[in-house]
């Protein structure tokens, strides 16, 4: 698909921003539709707040890095199986997460069917080879050469859930026109990041995979339309007793964080 970048320059304070947006040419079929995606007398409510105490969101705000702070990339599992309800529920707090529009362009599969994984795992592995062997060349392998790698992906058939994550690039209202759904690609990242959050809080551990190559495929065995691309996939579980992660740190707060008093 063809993309052009559309700027737009504001003047702020004497400096001028570029704010920059790419858009798709089709995002612009629609340009002289003067009806709203969403109602035009969409009700607005009172948003109710209960505002806590500055020691309670301190306590919070602690707590909840410490439980994210613990968080590690997992490649072994245990099979042991996980109640559908928190699947469902941990799905549940990512389709929280905000999207332009509130179009909501996401799709989650949860896999917990053995053949269906083991067909997705083939599919995987079969790309991924191609993948190390030809397509990422010496660079990128020889950077994955530390954390240990390679095409061979157990954790497909061994952890009880997939989860795999699908932007829809588009949908459809009630009338059949074409439903534009803007920023998809930041809306589905976002609520995919919010899913890991919310796997970890609930005591579980993950890995964030990237089907090189596989999302034409993944998407027609698992029946998804034409209009959703495959971004992201997750096995979910409990780690492997004899699991071990990379002996990592993570960059200290002074390394991320600019503060402007």
């Amino acid at each position: 698909m063809l993309r052009k970048q559309l700027s737009k320059n504001i003047v702020n304070n004497d400096k001028v921003i570029d704010h920059s947006v790419e858009l798709s040419d089709d995002d612009n079929e629609n340009n002289e539709d003067d009806e709203p995606a969403l109602p035009k007398d969409l009700e607005h409510i009172p948003f109710v707040y209960k505002k806590p105490d500055v020691e309670t969101i301190k306590i919070r705000a602690r707590e909840f890095y410490q439980i994210s702070n613990s968080r590690r990339t997992i490649r072994y599992f245990r099979p042991d199986p996980i109640p559908k309800s928190i699947i469902q529920d941990i799905i549940r707090a990512a389709g929280t997460a905000p999207s332009g529009g509130h179009t909501e362009p996401w799709t989650f599969v949860a896999v917990s069917n053995k053949k269906l994984k083991a067909q997705i795992r083939s599919i995987i592995e079969r790309e991924e080879e191609i993948n190390y062997k030809k397509r990422m060349g010496n660079k990128w392998t020889t950077d994955l050469m530390p954390l240990k790698t390679n095409w061979i992906k157990e954790y497909l058939t061994v952890a009880p859930y997939l989860i795999l994550v699908f932007k829809q690039t588009c949908g459809t209202l009630p009338d059949g026109r074409k439903k534009i759904h803007y920023y998809h690609e930041m809306s589905v990242s976002i609520a995919s990041g919010i899913l890991i959050a919310a796997i970890q809080y609930a005591g579980l551990v993950t890995l964030t995979s990237t089907p090189l190559n596989c999302g034409p495929a993944l998407r027609v065995l698992l029946g998804r339309p034409s209009s959703e691309k495959l971004c992201l996939l997750f096995p979910v579980g409990y780690p492997a007793v004899d699991a071990t992660v990379p002996d990592l740190q993570r960059k200290p707060l002074s390394d991320i964080l600019i503060e402007l008093d």
